[in-house]
């Protein structure tokens, strides 16, 4: 498969307490912030959105969200300020007002930064802006930590968001966030966010296709690095972030240590109730490209370990844990996932939009198993 490919893969697939698998709140083993504080969270409704929202009123924080009110209307928890705008054109709501922080979710466009954070700039302390690690523009070496070069684009007015424009497009912004709040912005680079309420099945896949059983394609090696963080680690780290006034930039993206493929779908497998028996057969990445099952978005999570993806599952996370991120186990992560993702509709599990056909998977299996003969 090639590098391009790759890149659209990736760009193409743009969240000190516990949350429950369900995502409601245990409340009573969430300690109070020792100072409360107004934040402002521009978006707050999509993916990571609510688990900051439901982690900052937990701690004590009076919350403000602003968004066009279209996704997921009506979920907001009691006592959250709503302001209704468009990054595009209209942020009349977010002036003449004073909050201790900002969170910019749902950015990718430079302007839709520069705009909101130069009107907020004397409006708020700081300015935590979620990025992405697709800005960096380098991937084939392991451990690179927050110091590496990013991306660059050759028309830096470009404004349409492609798999070969987003990390540009994302790394831009980011400057515009620290142009806007000198020494007082925050960068969190997530890798690939997971969990519950992520339309995207980049990681519900597995949990879905492991709990049907039966013989499962699994990709490359078994011990190919993975890395993806819960939508909940990211969102309360943010939270914590603006509580111990945490500047800088950051690699949110787990687990701890090195974790391989192997080791992720055995651990989504031992979640898995049924009678149905499950195995998993290895397929190698040089067969899966000759039968053009894609890296990335055939077999989700996945990237084989070489070239200038050498090191994309293993990229260093040593910043962001010193600073307080925390990673939930994998199954629980695996456990909320496939509780959500099971009780959509039939015809909405019937059509991921990442993965592989059921058909097309026993056509790789079956054409695997002859090359074997």
């Amino acid at each position: 498969m090639s590098g391009t490919s790759r890149r659209e893969f990736i760009g193409g697939s743009i969240a000190a307490g516990t949350l429950l698998a369900s995502g409601s709140l245990t409340a009573q083993i969430i300690a109070k912030a020792q100072k409360p504080l107004s934040i402002l969270i521009l978006g707050g409704t999509g993916f990571i959105g609510p688990s900051q929202v439901r982690y900052a009123l937990a701690r004590g924080h009076k919350v403000t969200v602003f968004n066009r009110g279209k996704t997921n209307p009506g979920t907001l928890p009691a006592g959250v300020e709503q302001l209704i705008g468009d990054r595009n054109d209209n942020l009349k709501a977010l002036e003449g007002r004073k909050w201790d922080a900002v969170i910019d979710n749902p950015s990718t466009l430079p302007r839709w930064v520069r705009d909101a954070a130069q009107l907020l700039k004397d409006s708020a302390n700081q300015y935590v802006f979620i990025s992405t690690i697709s800005v960096y523009a380098d991937h084939s070496k392991p451990y690179m930590d927050e110091t590496a070069d990013t991306a660059k684009l050759a028309d830096p007015t470009v404004e349409q968001v492609t798999g070969e424009s987003y990390g540009g497009l994302k790394a831009l912004a980011e400057k515009e966030a620290e142009k806007a709040f000198p020494g007082r912005t925050t960068i969190v680079r997530p890798g690939l966010i997971v969990g519950a309420g992520d339309n995207s099945d980049r990681f519900s896949y597995w949990p879905l296709r492991i709990a049907r059983g039966g013989e499962v394609l699994a990709p490359g090696s078994p011990d190919d690095p993975v890395q993806f963080i819960d939508a909940r680690d990211l969102g309360e780290w943010t939270i914590r972030l603006l509580e111990q006034r945490a500047y800088g930039t950051f690699n949110a993206i787990g687990p701890v240590s090195r974790l391989s493929i192997a080791e992720m779908l055995h651990g989504i497998r031992a979640v898995v109730s049924g009678s149905t028996p499950i195995s998993f057969t290895w397929v190698p990445a040089a067969f899966l490209e000759e039968q053009k099952v894609a890296p990335w978005s055939d077999m989700p999570v996945w990237i084989p370990p070489t070239g200038e993806y050498a090191g994309f599952g293993t990229r260093s996370n040593k910043k962001a844990i010193a600073a307080g991120l925390t990673f939930r186990p994998l199954a629980d992560t695996a456990r909320a996932t496939l509780d959500w993702a099971d009780a959509r509709p039939a015809e909405r599990k019937a059509k991921l939009r990442a993965g592989l056909a059921p058909e097309r998977e026993v056509e790789v299996l079956a054409a695997w198993k002859k090359s074997k003969k």
